[in-house]
């Protein structure tokens, strides 16, 4: 039997009533002293979190984060599985790899480097959605092979991959982010907006912060060139470097980003905001990888569109018998395990387009 609705909106936690409400503060404002420390003006005087990770043995609040961070991935992929994982492969697969991922590659390796005295480097991270992986001082301070791995994943792997396989590949099975999203994030899934308007917002806003993230890199290359002789234009390049990782990275990724889970879904950060997102997603959109549509076989229900975390209406296109080719998509095969008639599947392959074969454009690809 596949997990239904039955109870979501009996939930007060999940139906976005006061205590949902109360638990997104709580996220929003647990986020806030993470990034901002000491609040005076709220009468918070110390770090909460520095304070919390000395007092557990641990040298960093960072570190606090990462453990605190990939228990709630463990605990909440425990929860996905014990929902989805029964009777679907994919899901069982996808849960555990990316639950993995964040164990070794997002915790554990960087924090065993900086044991042993060198640079920390999250594995599972690449630029653009970690910016500062391709900045002059970062490159200059790697390992030649951890340079090579993040500078060839980032311009070189992650596209290729992209556009054989679609975004799926990092957005649900590698990404710390989206893996957060999928466990922890999985009893909000539903809130996700699937309206018109949502998604014309959706656009502007990821490709803003992707063009940001270009100039903002683009900036501090040319300051790590040119600075010492324009003492102005570096002030104003740190200044840049640091509003950027203050409002995309702290403000957007983490206190909007986790802080709106029980109100917005789970994948808010990932639709809205991630430059990683939006330019995997735009190679998707001319690659290979689709949600393709049995014909004339929806029956309506809309558990496709429901329990898609990215705000598709995935109904209006398979009651227009028309496959689902969206750079927002990030393949994680819900809308799949949830149809009852078995109308959806995510597929991998090139279009080929007979000659004399008319191109249909529908409205909801307008």
């Amino acid at each position: 039997m596949q997990a239904g609705l039955m109870d979501t909106y009996r939930n007060p936690v999940q139906n976005r009533s006061t205590l949902a409400w109360l638990l997104s503060g709580l996220l929003a404002i647990a986020y806030l002293l993470l990034y901002v420390g000491p609040m005076p003006r709220l009468g918070i005087t110390a770090d909460v979190f520095q304070a919390a990770a000395a007092a557990v043995g641990l040298k960093s609040k960072w570190t606090l984060y990462g453990l605190l961070y990939t228990l709630a991935m463990i605990v909440g992929g425990a929860y996905f599985l014990r929902k989805h994982g029964k009777n679907s492969p994919y899901q069982r697969v996808r849960t555990m790899v990316v639950v993995l991922v964040q164990i070794v590659f997002g915790f554990s390796l960087p924090l065993v480097m900086t044991v042993f005295g060198s640079h920390e480097h999250y594995f599972s991270y690449f630029w653009p959605l970690k910016i500062e992986y391709l900045y002059p001082s970062t490159i200059v301070n790697q390992p030649f092979l951890i340079l090579c791995y993040s500078v060839l994943g980032s311009l070189v792997a992650f596209p290729l991959l992209a556009y054989f396989f679609g975004k799926r590949f990092y957005c649900s099975w590698i990404c710390g982010c989206g893996g957060l999203a999928n466990t922890a994030g999985e009893p909000w899934r539903q809130h996700s907006d699937k309206s018109p308007r949502a998604w014309r917002v959706e656009q502007a806003s990821i490709y803003s912060v992707f063009f940001v993230a270009l100039v903002t890199t683009a900036i501090v290359w040319v300051n790590w060139a040119v600075g010492k002789r324009y003492p102005d234009f570096a002030r104003f390049a740190f200044q840049v470097q640091d509003w950027y990782g203050f409002l995309i990275g702290a403000m957007f990724a983490g206190v909007i980003g986790v802080g709106l889970y029980p109100l917005m879904g789970a994948r808010v950060w990932c639709r809205f905001g991630c430059p990683m997102a939006a330019l995997l997603g735009l190679v998707q959109k001319f690659g290979r990888f689709r949600i393709t549509v049995k014909k004339d076989m929806c029956i309506g229900c809309g558990n496709c569109s429901t329990y898609c975390e990215m705000g598709i209406d995935v109904r209006a296109y398979a009651m227009a018998n028309q496959d689902v080719k969206r750079a927002a998509c990030v393949g994680c095969g819900m809308c799949a395990h949830m149809c009852p008639r078995g109308v959806l599947k995510l597929e991998n392959k090139p279009v080929r387009w007979k000659a004399g074969q008319p191109i249909r454009v529908y409205a909801v690809d307008l």
